[in-house]
């Protein structure tokens, strides 16, 4: 296939659901009925000393209900991204959403017995009688069995997501997606006024060369998140309460964040070394942002100038798609040929929905419905620079997940913090190749570019973590208010940036934009830990040279299966420790120091 010709379009479901409203569709619906009253039905059998292969062979029906729902309601909701203005697809969703929730309240009594009703010796037998990649999901399940509720009681909790935390975050993403946005600029003596009905367009303005464009970009995206901030804060404020609710008076975790640190199998000291190595070091970026300022004439930083490109040039460059994607993939080949292969595969089956169009939803991810199959990639791809690293970046994702294919479903998806290694990792040999191919002062633009990424998804993650912390603490134990929380968050820029940039007021308003903290609380931290991590494996990957592919895609195919800190400390790497991280940070101080020295020839 010639991918350099590749054009933008749409993805193809039909390997998922041909006809949601066929017959076919329907008795695929009732085959899932019929084999979670068969499961049910084998509540009886279960007992202490039950022979593990039994009791593994029962793992593996749960996985095979669980993966035809996941193809129903995989099918719903990519179907729902690719236009959220459809009713029918919201409807389909929501039909979905309820028929998962009422299988897993049915089949809750097999983890709940594991849990709660199995004594620790006979556990223990059934750990070590399985198949070894099931042993540190089992191990994990124990640990969370001290914050499990009874059947009657989780049952409750499952099926109250659909129309509580569920339908708030649905209904955020169906405002946010249907904003209309107004943009003025002054041109002489009049005002232009252009109007954006796809949030993506207007917020690609934020990296134009001109400043004046990017203010009025910041301007009229936060305008439209402040206007509807009443609605927005008390949907956030909410699912904070829903959280704390159930997680620490109902559940007994030590704090909100501990609740997604256990459900990543990381130990609460590893998280809080990560994020006091991160408060540590944000003078490093201070240093940035002060070098950034004088590259581009200016006295100070303003936050409008955080994205701003270092060459008018540049910042016009537009891609094409199929010589974004054929880069991509000549990156990947370099690197590893099976890897290249792997990405392929995903155009071959038409995977991707890669147009901008209004009602689809923002940004990008990769979506992957089942081990078994191959993911789905969404973007919104719009010529820059940025969508080309966004493409290496969710195809890394792509790829980490095809690795582990081969794994159950169950410990296929690694956990969170891991969960961004290989994307980063991905976009960092992108960059590389396009370092190799050009003159020094494009070099000096590219490095500029990378270290904007590094802010964007280390210390931005970090920082966006510190305020989710501060914030569910104040609605919390405080009931703070919307406007209390803007203050947090501003609180939270200033100490972020010092002195270095100039924060306007606007941006104390930020935090509704942000769908990380609706969708998945705390979940900005695996940022901070996939970057961090990945400029330690890409450091060895520049001593080591093709010896280091197998260790790394080891890593990747591990999937789930193995405790984040264990399988690094096989690595030979540390992660509790705070000098662990600290390396990653100095790799981002050398290359700050590289930038400097490129600027001054």
């Amino acid at each position: 296939m010639n991918y350099s010709t590749l054009k933008v379009g749409s993805w193809d479901l039909s390997g998922l659901v041909k006809d949601p409203a066929s017959k076919e569709f329907g008795q695929y619906l009732a085959s899932i009925e019929n084999s979670v009253k068969e499961f049910e039905a084998k509540r009886q059998n279960l007992r202490p000393d039950m022979p593990a292969p039994e009791f593994e062979g029962m793992i593996r029906e749960i996985e095979g209900i669980s993966e035809k729902l996941s193809v129903a309601a995989g099918f719903a909701h990519l179907r729902y991204y690719a236009n959220t203005a459809s009713n029918e697809a919201s409807a389909l969703v929501t039909r979905m959403d309820k028929m998962s929730a009422d299988a897993a309240n049915r089949l809750l009594f097999f983890d709940l017995w594991f849990k709660k009703q199995v004594d620790d010796a006979n556990a223990a037998r059934l750990i070590e009688g399985v198949s070894p990649v099931y042993r540190e999901h089992l191990r994990h399940e124990r640990l969370l069995a001290k914050h499990s509720l009874s059947e009657p009681e989780e049952r409750i909790i499952n099926t109250l997501e659909v129309t509580g935390t569920g339908a708030l975050v649905k209904i955020y993403d169906k405002m946010t997606s249907a904003f209309e946005f107004e943009m003025k600029m002054k041109k002489g003596k009049k005002v232009v006024v252009r109007k954006f009905d796809n949030r993506e367009k207007l917020a690609s303005l934020v990296r134009s060369a001109d400043p004046a464009e990017r203010e009025a970009a910041y301007k009229a995206l936060f305008a439209v998140y402040k206007k509807n901030s009443g609605v927005l804060g008390e949907i956030y404020q909410n699912i904070v309460v829903e959280w704390r609710d159930e997680g620490i008076s109902i559940r007994g975790y030590r704090s909100p964040i501990s609740i997604r640190n256990v459900g990543n199998n990381l130990d609460d000291a590893t998280v809080d070394a990560l994020l006091a190595a991160c408060r540590k070091n944000s003078s490093v970026f201070h240093e940035y942002f002060r070098e950034k300022a004088r590259m581009l004439g200016a006295k100070k930083l303003r936050r409008y100038d955080l994205y701003a490109p270092l060459s008018t040039k540049r910042s016009g460059k537009k891609f094409a798609y199929g010589k974004a994607v054929s880069t991509v993939l000549d990156t990947f080949g370099s690197f590893d040929t099976d890897v290249r292969r792997l990405a392929e595969q995903v155009f071959a089956e038409r995977h991707v929905d890669s147009e901008i169009r209004k009602a689809k939803r923002g940004g990008a991810f990769c979506h992957t419905v089942t081990p078994k199959m191959t993911p789905y990639v969404l973007l919104n791809f719009d010529g820059r620079t940025r969508d080309v690293s966004t493409i290496a970046h969710e195809f890394g994702h792509a790829i980490h997940s095809m690795l582990a294919r081969d794994l159950p479903l169950t410990v296929a998806h690694a956990p969170l913090p891991l969960a961004e290694t290989a994307s980063v990792f991905a976009e960092m040999l992108l960059n590389e190749r396009l370092m190799e191919t050009l003159p020094a002062a494009e070099r000096r633009l590219l490095l500029a570019e990378q270290i904007d990424d590094m802010y964007a998804t280390i210390m931005r993650q970090a920082y966006f973590t510190l305020f989710e912390a501060d914030a569910h603490r104040a609605i919390g134990e405080q009931d703070a208010t919307i406007d209390q929380v803007s203050k947090i968050y501003a609180e939270n820029l200033s100490e972020q940036f010092g002195n270095s940039v100039q924060v306007s007021d606007e941006f104390a308003w930020e935090w509704v934009y942000i769908p990380h903290f609706y969708h998945t609380p705390f979940y900005c931290y695996a940022y901070s830990f996939g970057n961090l991590l990945v400029l330690s494996l890409y450091r060895q990957y520049k001593l080591e040279g093709k010896s280091f592919v197998p260790k790394y895609l080891g890593i990747l195919a591990a999937g789930g299966s193995r405790k984040p800190e264990e399988l690094l400390m096989d690595a030979g790497m540390d992660i509790s420790k705070e000098e662990f991280w600290q390396q990653g940070f100095d790799l981002v101080r050398e290359k700050i120091q590289q930038l400097k020295g490129l600027a001054t020839r």
